[in-house]
């Protein structure tokens, strides 16, 4: 079964509708790494909407888990990486008018800045990972750059789901389960990490976990959602249960 990273985000988000202290997302990631998370992942956005740079700093300090960094690939974003050091970097696209992400990473039409950014990441010591669509020409791309991680966009399965009542059985949603696992499939075989994530959740994540080869879930709305009502630890081991069921 893959392990589970943790997106603490939206924590952050209702912290930030009254530029408060509470909830403190750094302390959603303790509760979250006592439910059995393997990892923490935080957004550092450039207009900073929900996770702050004090956040970042301080999980970097409190946090025993493997943190991971999703981030933009500009200059700005690069400096505090290699400032904080997490030890995994996702590069992202990212759109200010966007609710969360909506796609993945063109690697082929940024080829050259990405390639650059990798390099500097992997210079001082961060792990990278890409957040792509399941497509074959971004994987080869993504591995011609140096790339150690592909995140597979789980978006569209997710969205298929849904609209087919959550049936696994239905034409739609069994092809873009197919489409995950022959991207995975790539991957590996191109000497990558397989992880995948994006709109997942506690009904839709059995189909995924249980893909060949998949090493890392990163899922965050669900889990902080459900984390209102039964909080977050119980959030964490209800998804691993999930993810295994």
């Amino acid at each position: 079964m893959p392990s589970l990273c943790v997106n603490i985000d939206h924590v952050a988000t209702v912290r930030q509708a009254r530029r408060g202290d509470e909830p403190d997302p750094v302390w959603a990631a303790i509760e979250a790494q006592l439910g059995g998370a393997f990892g923490i992942t935080v957004h550092l956005r450039e207009d900073r909407r929900h996770i702050q740079d004090h956040d970042l700093r301080r999980l970097r300090e409190i946090v025993t888990v493997k943190l991971n960094l999703e981030m933009a690939a500009v200059e700005e974003m690069v400096g505090i990486a290699v400032a904080i050091r997490p030890q995994m970097a996702m590069l992202v696209p990212e759109g200010r008018a966007e609710i969360t992400t909506e796609g993945g990473l063109d690697v082929v039409a940024g080829r050259g800045r990405l390639a650059e950014v990798v390099a500097r990441l992997r210079d001082a010591g961060i792990g990278t990972s890409l957040f792509i669509d399941a497509d074959l020409a971004q994987i080869e791309a993504a591995a011609a750059i140096g790339a150690e991680t592909c995140e597979i966009h789980t978006g569209p399965y997710a969205h298929r789901f849904r609209e087919h009542g959550g049936d696994l059985a239905a034409a739609a949603v069994a092809e873009e389960i197919e489409l995950i696992a022959a991207a995975g499939r790539a991957i590996v075989a191109a000497g990558m990490r397989f992880n995948a994530g994006h709109a997942l959740g506690y009904l839709n994540v059995g189909a995924v976990a249980a893909l060949p080869g998949l090493r890392e879930l990163h899922i965050g709305h669900a889990i902080v959602s459900r984390a209102i009502f039964v909080g977050m630890r119980e959030a964490v081991r209800e998804m691993i249960a999930a993810m295994r069921g």
